[in-house]
């Protein structure tokens, strides 16, 4: 168990630039991030035992943030690459 905020600088710090253009001119990758964001925060307050839930649901919202930050490394590799 993590009790370190995962965001998205934090788990690209090499491209924090990038990731912050993209929120601005990509709406599906801003989507995403958003997504991401929310979803973090809401399981660092269930990980950090500030909000109570199942350990299947944390399991759950764990699997869901590691679909979007796939999504998210794609969109950032498939961004290098076009740049």
């Amino acid at each position: 168990m993590s009790h370190v905020p995962h965001d998205l600088v934090s788990e690209f710090p090499e491209q924090a630039e990038l990731i912050q253009w993209l929120r601005a001119s990509d709406r599906h990758f801003e989507r995403l991030a958003e997504e991401y964001h929310d979803l973090n925060r809401d399981l660092h307050r269930v990980e950090t035992r500030v909000e109570a839930a199942s350990e299947e649901r944390e399991a759950q919202m764990r699997r869901q943030r590691l679909f979007l930050k796939d999504q998210i490394a794609a969109a950032l590799a498939a961004a290098r690459k076009a740049g």
